[in-house]
């Protein structure tokens, strides 16, 4: 098998993380590629599962040795980032390379693996559902909110440039229209 990717990424919200995960259940081959982050974890997440939860120190010494295939202050004081060391441990075991990332990490992700990745954007059929979505996680404060909303508008700007839309406005139906266009790319 080829050295293949898959990018998913989506405004916060329009439900990423609950499709990714659908994707890693359908698919043997697919392993989830962790992400590095100077964030603080939220109650369910899992260092080494969810993210590698790094201090912003770190995270700075690790794009000093070149150890990231792409980072992004994803928001101020808040770097995100892809580690080669997570690439190459999945391609070393014969899998295809799962992403769950921000727009623009995956565009940068997409220019770097051309041909050998698919990208997926996935969307909220409108910005009052993704507002209701993020509200009903009850995670993050009310500045946190309105930062992730006003960042929405300019990322839906970034969606012609993906190879695959999804409009996640019912759960199966996304589903099933990313399972088919994940299987005809790793076929």
């Amino acid at each position: 098998m080829d050295n293949k990717v898959i990018i998913v990424t989506a405004p916060s919200g329009s439900g990423k993380t609950t499709l990714v995960k659908y994707l890693l259940e359908r698919f043997a081959t697919l392993e989830f590629s962790v992400s590095a982050c100077t964030r603080e974890p939220r109650h369910n997440e899992l260092h080494g599962r969810d993210y590698y939860f790094i201090s912003p120190d770190e995270f700075q010494k690790r794009i000093a040795d070149k150890e990231f295939v792409e980072y992004e202050e994803v928001y101020p004081g808040n770097y995100y980032g892809t580690l080669n060391s997570e690439i190459n441990r999945i391609w070393a075991s014969r899998g295809v390379v799962l992403f769950d990332v921000d727009v623009k990490g995956a565009l940068k992700l997409k220019e770097i693996f051309k041909d050998d990745a698919l990208a997926v954007f996935i969307k909220a059929p409108n910005l009052d559902i993704l507002e209701a979505r993020l509200r009903s996680r009850g995670t993050e404060s009310e500045d946190k909110i309105q930062v992730r909303l006003s960042k929405v508008r300019e990322e839906l700007m970034m969606e012609p440039k993906f190879d695959v839309v999804v409009v996640n406005d019912r759960l199966d139906k996304a589903q099933n229209e990313i399972e088919q266009v994940v299987a005809e790319f790793i076929k």
